[in-house]
C-alpha cells in the first residue's frame, strides 16, 4: 500500500513538473514575450528562438537551447528519484507518458502546451539510450539538412521506434507507441503544413 501511494506521488510529481511551460516562462521574463500569441503559437523551444529572434538574436539563443534543456530535463529528474528508489519498469514508464501529458497538455495554460518532443527525449534516453541515441543524430542530420524542425523531429521519431526494436525487442513497446501517438497528434498542423509545402524553416 506504501509503494502505491509512492507511484501516485510520483505520476502527480512527473505531470506537474513536465508541465511547467519553460518558454512561455523563460520568452515571458526575458523578452517581454508572450510566444503563444506569437509565432506559431508553441511554448517550445524552435518557437522561442524563432520569436524572440526578431528582436534579439543572442538573447533568442541562449533562451532557446535553455528552454530546450529545462524541457528536457523535467521529465528526467522524477525518473532518477524513481529508479533510484526502486521503481519497478511499469511505473518508470508511466512517470514518462505523464511527463510527456503534462507538457503537451499543461494545466498552467489552460489544458494547452507544446508538442512534446524534447520532453520525450529527455524521459526515453533514460530508458532507451541507445535508440534515443540513434534519434538525435537523425534528428541533427535532419535539421542541418532541411531546416524544418517538426519534420527533423518526425523523422527522428521514427528511426527512435524503428531502433528501439531492433535494439531493445525485449521491452514493452506500448508505452512507446503512446508518447509516439501523443506527439504526431500535436503535431498534426505542422504535417498539414508540412504538405502545403507551407511550414517554416529554421534558419
Amino acid at each position: 500500500m506504501e509503494f502505491l501511494n509512492l507511484n501516485i506521488y510520483l505520476y502527480i510529481a512527473a505531470y506537474l513538473i513536465g508541465a511547467i511551460p519553460f518558454g512561455y516562462i523563460l520568452a515571458k521574463k526575458f523578452a517581454g514575450v508572450d510566444i503563444k500569441k506569437a509565432g506559431s503559437g508553441n511554448i517550445g523551444a524552435t518557437n522561442v528562438l524563432r520569436v524572440v529572434k526578431e528582436s534579439d538574436p543572442k538573447l533568442a539563443k541562449k533562451l532557446g537551447v535553455a528552454t530546450l534543456l529545462l524541457d528536457g530535463l523535467k521529465g528526467v529528474v522524477v525518473l532518477l528519484i524513481a529508479k533510484y528508489i526502486g521503481a519497478i519498469d511499469s511505473v518508470l514508464w508511466m512517470i514518462a507518458i505523464l511527463s510527456v501529458v503534462g507538457h503537451c497538455y499543461s494545466p498552467f495554460l489552460g489544458f494547452e502546451g507544446g508538442k512534446g518532443v524534447a520532453t520525450a527525449a529527455g524521459v526515453l534516453f533514460v530508458l532507451i539510450p541507445l535508440p534515443m541515441l540513434i534519434a538525435l543524430i537523425v534528428w541533427f542530420i535532419s535539421a542541418k539538412v532541411l531546416k524544418i524542425s517538426s519534420l527533423s523531429s518526425l523523422i527522428a521519431l521514427i528511426a527512435m521506434m524503428i531502433s528501439s526494436y531492433i535494439l531493445t525487442p525485449n521491452i514493452t513497446h506500448a508505452p512507446l507507441w503512446i508518447i509516439t501517438g501523443i506527439i504526431l497528434y500535436k503535431h498534426i498542423p505542422n504535417i498539414m503544413r508540412i504538405f502545403s509545402k507551407s511550414e517554416g524553416k529554421v534558419v
